[in-house]
């Protein structure tokens, strides 16, 4: 099993061809070859990780008009228990409250990210003890580690001088970017305190003012720029 790339890189900006096979899928069941699609990530334990579902087609959109990034602004949703999360590039993760995997989800969340796979999670509050947990799971040898300020993940597109933006106050800690790696690769960005992808929610749905939904579209756009520029084309 494995999350296929082919990356290209024009002007400055990140433009990708993404696909996925999985083996007994049909062609209808792959993924476009011309636009970049994130899914949602469906987990156990009560969370609601299938909140905000306009999240997603924000963000696709507000890429599409500031990068050349050909991308596929819907809302779409993978199990974790499924094959199907090897179709994706990125997966992304939120949710207040609990989270558990089972240890063959464990696994092949595992198997997904080292074969290239990038998932990104945003803390919507309650969730980081279950998510720090649920976690060690998945990479036992490891512990989540504070990015600096200085990390291409910040800068790649749009620049954060402070790391990621604080979106909605929580507790009214600092906002904090954390990661996993596969070797030197960053595969898991886990925001916390800061919220991101409920600044990409429609306007209605939080009522967050202008500028900070762009700095929460800015930050997503930062994600999957960073995501492609990695350039880790897995064989």
């Amino acid at each position: 099993m494995r999350v296929a790339f082919l990356i290209c890189v024009s002007l400055g900006f990140s433009a990708a061809s993404v696909w996925g096979q999985v083996p007994g899928l049909s062609s209808k069941e792959s993924l476009s070859q011309s636009s970049f699609r994130i899914a949602r990530l469906k987990y156990s334990g009560g969370g609601d990780w299938y909140n905000d579902p306009s999240a997603e087609i924000n963000l696709l959109q507000y890429i599409r008009q500031h990068t050349n990034i050909p991308v596929e602004p819907r809302y779409e949703y993978v199990d974790i228990s499924s094959d199907n999360i090897f179709l994706y590039p990125m997966l992304f993760m939120t949710g207040h409250g609990n989270v558990t995997f089972t240890e063959s989800e464990a696994r092949r969340l595992r198997a997904y990210l080292e074969s290239g796979g990038f998932l990104y999670i945003d803390d919507d509050y309650g969730m980081d003890q279950y998510i720090r947990r649920e976690m060690k799971k998945v990479f036992p040898e490891q512990e989540f580690i504070e990015l600096p300020f200085s990390h291409p993940i910040y800068h790649c597109h749009f620049h954060f001088q402070y790391g990621p933006p604080k979106i909605h106050e929580h507790d009214g800690k600092p906002p904090q970017g954390f990661g996993l790696f596969c070797g030197t690769r960053l595969c898991v960005f886990y925001t916390y305190e800061s919220n991101p992808s409920d600044g990409w929610a429609d306007p209605e749905v939080h009522g967050d003012p202008p500028d900070r939904r762009e700095a929460a579209l800015k930050m997503g756009t930062n994600i999957v720029v960073y995501v492609l520029g990695q350039q880790n084309a897995v064989p």
